[in-house]
């Protein structure tokens, strides 16, 4: 088991930007680079749990609030996949190993590894950019393989160019003990020998019994089918936690972005469980 003292003793102001420095760019997708960042000394930044987020800004240009993709298990460095998608993503994307980078963070909830998911089988859903935030889970869960069940992770999107962390997928997940990795795109591609579908009907077409936690992450109208389809296959609603880490703005509850209903997603989450989540207004 790998010791993680993750959240515990926090006393980074979390308002205060720390100057990391970029040690590794991966391209993962036409769209998607995994930013490997370090703190001036070596190590990570500060600690996190799984499913919390950071602010990376970059001065002149603006700020933006990412899920961290890296497991809190690994203490040398923190990631963030990125998708390419307005001037602030633009200008991440044109940075290289060696440049300087401002994080500041932790922000919101995490998943609970440590309390309600312990000791469950465990069912990670997710849609293209969506494995960002489930990629910290499932590699907190592989560093303590002992505390946990069978593990399935199913993984779509619009096609195999845009698959994230591809190479770690089938080198490491797809290898470990007592897991099952099903990929899926949505349409027919040259080269392309796996499964094709859309993310909520392969769900239905394996048919996962409900003996096991759900984790979903993807687009908005996936998050919606899957949801469905999970209700159809038997699961409560207290099986079932996604994250809302898109909502987040501010991170601290001042801006009143992300607020929903009584809840406000960076204090309150991003992570929620399904039965909070209904009891949201529709807005969500």
């Amino acid at each position: 088991m790998h010791e993680c003292n993750c959240g515990k003793n926090q006393t980074t102001d979390v308002l205060i930007p720390m100057t990391g420095r970029i040690t590794q760019v991966r391209q993962e997708t036409p769209d998607v680079k995994t930013f490997r960042v370090e703190a001036p000394q070596g190590g990570e930044l500060f600690d996190h749990m799984p499913g919390q987020c950071a602010m990376i800004c970059v001065p002149g240009v603006s700020e933006g609030m990412f899920s961290i993709t890296s497991s809190p298990t690994n203490r040398e460095y923190q990631e963030f996949s990125i998708k390419k998608c307005g001037s602030l993503t633009e200008r991440l994307h044109s940075m290289e190993a060696g440049d300087p980078i401002l994080v500041r963070g932790p922000y919101g909830n995490h998943f609970p590894v440590e309390g309600e998911l312990k000791g469950k089988n465990l069912l990670f859903i997710a849609g293209g950019i969506g494995l960002a935030p489930l990629r910290s889970v499932i590699n907190y869960v592989l560093d303590n393989r002992e505390n946990y069940g069978r593990v399935d992770i199913l993984y779509g999107s619009r096609s195999a160019d845009d698959l994230v962390q591809l190479k770690e997928i089938r080198e490491v997940w797809m290898k470990a003990p007592d897991v099952n990795v099903y990929l899926t795109i949505d349409q027919e591609q040259e080269g392309w020998e796996g499964h094709v579908g859309f993310v909520p009907a392969y769900l239905q077409e394996i048919g996962f019994g409900p003996d096991r936690s759900a984790l979903v992450c993807g687009p908005p109208v996936m998050i919606k089918f899957v949801l469905a389809a999970l209700s159809e296959m038997g699961f409560s609603r207290e099986q079932v936690y996604t994250t809302l880490e898109l909502r987040m703005k501010c991170g601290v509850g001042k801006c009143g972005r992300c607020n929903i209903g009584s809840k406000y997603v960076c204090k309150d989450g991003p992570v929620f469980r399904w039965d909070e989540i209904e009891e949201l207004p529709d807005e969500y």
